[in-house]
């Protein structure tokens, strides 16, 4: 055995996958908006980490990206978010706590949690 290889098992990189048999249903974790928080749907990407969102609660906000999430969470214009309204400025400014995926977004529409309305700009929730 060469120098090169010492050290490694016999499963080569990945590892052996198990399959564990289940009910068929994935198991989804999906944060949902707390007492002070709302749903958002991005309109519009102003540069900086900022963004026009319209808001459950039927206002739209000038929302930021905080520093912590800037590089890690990518916002695109359409996208669903959890925005936190400021103290000050309520109506007006808030940040983006999280951005949903796509499947995500698919379990809070099957749940009810969201309409199709609200994502395509109709009515409010």
């Amino acid at each position: 055995m060469c120098a090169y290889h010492r050290g490694r098992s016999s499963r080569g990189k990945g590892g052996k996958k198990k399959h564990t048999p289940g009910s068929g249903e994935e198991i989804i974790r999906v944060p949902l908006p707390r007492e002070n928080q709302v749903f958002g749907v991005v309109e519009q990407a102003l540069g900086s980490g900022w963004m026009d969102v319209r808001c459950s609660d039927g206002n739209i906000r000038r929302c930021r990206i905080p520093g912590k999430l800037r590089k890690r969470m990518w916002v695109k214009v359409g996208d669903i978010v959890i925005v936190e309204p400021w103290p000050v400025q309520t109506d007006e400014r808030g940040d983006i706590k999280y951005r949903y995926t796509r499947t995500q977004v698919d379990w809070l529409l099957r749940r009810g949690k969201i309409t199709q309305d609200f994502i395509s700009g109709g009515v409010f929730l």
